[in-house]
């Protein structure tokens, strides 16, 4: 090829490029609402894969670097660690050496299942009987204070926040989980 056609060759490829590359750089600029959604995505844990389902647990991932929530502690509520053999196709995932060997793991996480039926019972507590609980403190504190207000001559201003708990404590019904 002559120097000349090689010039014109590289010279059209160069002015396509240029405007090739243009229209990428401008693609990169990104819209709030793409950056909102990036912000969203880095508190989504992704570094684990999605446990599946095994008929009559519940499954989850737990560290073994918290010393709050212990494994061992866990364990004592009748968590039980997910070995391989459980979910085929995630021996990929076993851990090969140390105190969990021969369990599902990735990193410092473990796989571990709790029967449903304990699972529901812990949900129960935690998410109805404990809630119910706080709002029977805080109306019978309500009230101690509306008594202490009469017995000074006073009265006490309930807002709409006391009102809304006082009304959905009469009509409560458990939840099933």
């Amino acid at each position: 090829m002559s120097d000349e056609r090689l010039k014109k060759v590289l010279g059209e490829g160069r002015e396509n490029r240029a405007a090739y590359d243009r229209v990428a750089t401008e693609s990169r600029e990104l819209s709030d609402d793409a950056r909102v959604e990036m912000f969203r995505q880095q508190f989504i844990q992704a570094a684990l894969p999605d446990l599946p389902k095994i008929p009559g647990y519940h499954t989850c991932w737990l560290t073994t670097t918290n010393p709050r929530d212990s494994v061992q502690a866990r364990i004592r509520l009748g968590y039980e660690p997910i070995k391989p053999e459980e979910v085929p196709g995630w021996e990929y995932c076993s851990i090969k050496t140390g105190e969990w060997q021969g369990f599902v793991g990735v990193n410092e996480m473990l796989a571990f299942k709790l029967p449903m039926s304990l699972y529901k019972k812990y949900m129960h507590a935690v998410h109805y009987d404990a809630p119910n609980q706080e709002e029977e403190r805080l109306l019978g504190t309500n009230e101690a204070m509306r008594e202490q207000a009469e017995r000074a001559g006073s009265s006490l201003v309930e807002g709409d926040g006391m009102s809304a708990i006082r009304e959905s404590s009469k009509v409560r019904a458990p939840q099933e989980w």
